[in-house]
């Protein structure tokens, strides 16, 4: 195991999450949280996913039912992030329907990017937010690091 440290997430930081999540549904949620413990906070971004799929399909087959992509501004503003004293620590997203577990393509996709940041993903069903899971690189793999549970009060 890495010898980071494991970013805390309060539970405001996990509701804010899942409430992304669920307004989004059935697309994938993504951002990313700055810093840790009580002074992190959550930067919800757009899934840019549909737009490359329709711009060019071939290069880009999932929709963003099934994938995400953070771009523009947002992907500026996290890279950025890197050379400051307030780095993102996480990246997130949702899995729509198929639960929280890290793909091979989330890993292609991690792995190829490099950031010295944790990933968590989230599990998102049609009838609510069944919690998530925090993963961490281990050598050329992701594993889990801490599970969450599902939200105390569900969002609508």
């Amino acid at each position: 195991m890495s010898t980071r440290d494991t970013p805390s997430l309060l539970e405001e930081h996990l509701e804010s999450i899942y409430a992304q999540a669920r307004a989004e549904f059935p697309k994938e949620c993504c951002g990313y949280v700055h810093g840790r413990g009580a002074e992190a906070r959550v930067v919800p971004c757009k899934n840019r996913q549909d737009q490359l799929h329709a711009f060019n399909p071939e290069d880009h087959p999932r929709t963003a039912e099934n994938g995400y992509n953070i771009g523009g501004r947002e992907l500026l503003d996290l890279t950025r992030s890197f050379e400051s004293d307030d780095p993102a620590t996480i990246i997130y997203h949702s899995h729509p329907r198929v639960g929280a577990y890290f793909s091979g393509e989330d890993t292609s996709a991690a792995l190829s990017a490099g950031l010295p940041v944790d990933y968590l993903v989230v599990d998102a069903q049609e009838d609510g937010v069944g919690g998530a899971i925090l993963f961490r690189r281990e050598g050329e793999g992701y594993v889990e690091v801490e599970r969450f549970g599902a939200p105390k009060t569900e969002q609508s």
